[in-house]
């Protein structure tokens, strides 16, 4: 498909700059009910039904972004994921300062050797450190690695070590926050439980390449970048048995669809997974596993509002997005959500 179908007007002021607070007094623009219906994250579990399963991402974002020089040179690194030998790819700018085998100073401590050189900006990067010891020296020298569309004055003051983290992360690893989760609180999950809705999570760690723009024309040129994700025996289990008694799957974020998808068999069954994901879902594409999705709204153009248009149907998700902008709903990361049903009529 053409990406410019994909595409939208968003003038600046709608992109969410800070969280709402409490976190779910956030807004949520309800597909599901018939029509378009405006209502709030606190109404959420009402939108639920007892024996439905809610799947959520219990990653957690690591300080990522650095700065760092080679000689007189000045070098911005963000990690994206770590490789099996220890090293981390990441984008870095300007790429063209960066060669083979230079070492970059970051933070006036932390060395990288550049050990390769990929397209599109891409190096990977060789630590003395590895694992959990390399990732203590980040959240010492760090910083979140905030969506390049946030721009903020300088009298905005907001605390993103704690706003751009969802209340179920557990797992470090991830360089982008799984945005829907970040509208779940204590009171909100009392409710769900409430309802009678099983709870489970998995962990995808997820990578700058969400923020990347589809550069190509068409999506069947578009490579998305890999990333880890685990569901355990457990949680595979509890899904199966949830689906059998006729519970639908509720995904908390595109982050936890893509995984569940990536992970599903033909039937619908998920089974345990450890591995590698990169799944493109594009209009078309026919869901396994997922019944209901519960997302924020994305950019123009985005493999992730590709996504949600395979779920419900491009027209009808442009369609939403315009009456999110009439309406003033806030968009992007830290923005208002938007709740999604699995149509088998997709156009």
């Amino acid at each position: 498909m053409h990406v410019d179908l994909f595409d939208y007007e968003l003038p600046q002021h709608f992109i969410a700059t800070e969280p709402a607070e409490p976190r779910d007094s956030a807004r949520l623009l309800d597909l599901t009910s018939g029509g378009l219906v405006d209502r709030a994250i606190s109404d959420f579990p009402g939108l639920l039904r007892a024996g439905d399963i809610l799947v959520y991402n219990n990653t957690r974002v690591i300080p990522a972004r650095l700065t760092g020089r080679r000689g007189e040179g000045k070098i911005e690194a963000t990690l994206h994921k770590a490789e099996a030998d220890g090293s981390w790819a990441a984008f870095v700018r300007p790429a063209k300062r960066c060669r083979v085998g230079d070492v970059i100073l970051f933070e006036g401590e932390l060395e990288a050797e550049v050990r390769e050189k990929r397209d599109g900006g891409e190096v990977i990067l060789g630590f003395p450190e590895t694992g959990a010891a390399l990732i203590e020296t980040l959240k010492r020298v760090g910083r979140m690695p905030l969506p390049p569309y946030i721009k903020r004055g300088e009298e905005e003051a907001v605390d993103d070590e704690t706003s751009y983290q969802t209340m179920f992360a557990a797992r470090d690893g991830a360089v982008a926050a799984p945005t829907a989760g970040l509208h779940f609180t204590d009171r909100l999950l009392s409710q769900i439980d409430a309802a009678g809705v099983e709870r489970a999570e998995l962990t995808l760690h997820v990578g700058a390449g969400t923020f990347m723009p589809v550069k190509a024309e068409d999506t069947d040129d578009h490579k998305m970048h890999l990333e880890w994700g685990e569901i355990s025996e457990e949680v595979a289990e509890k899904i199966t048995r949830a689906r059998a008694a006729g519970g639908r799957v509720v995904a908390v974020g595109t982050t936890s669809l893509r995984l569940l998808e990536s992970a599903a068999l033909d039937d619908g069954t998920v089974p345990a997974f450890s591995g590698e994901t990169g799944l493109f879902i594009t209009p078309g594409y026919r869901f396994k596993a997922v019944d209901m999705l519960l997302t924020n709204f994305h950019l123009p153009k985005s493999t992730l509002l590709m996504l949600v248009s395979a779920l419900v149907g491009r027209e009808r998700m442009l369609a939403a997005y315009e009456h999110a902008k009439r309406e003033g709903y806030r968009f992007f990361s830290y923005g208002d959500a938007c709740l999604l049903e699995r149509s088998d009529n997709v156009t």
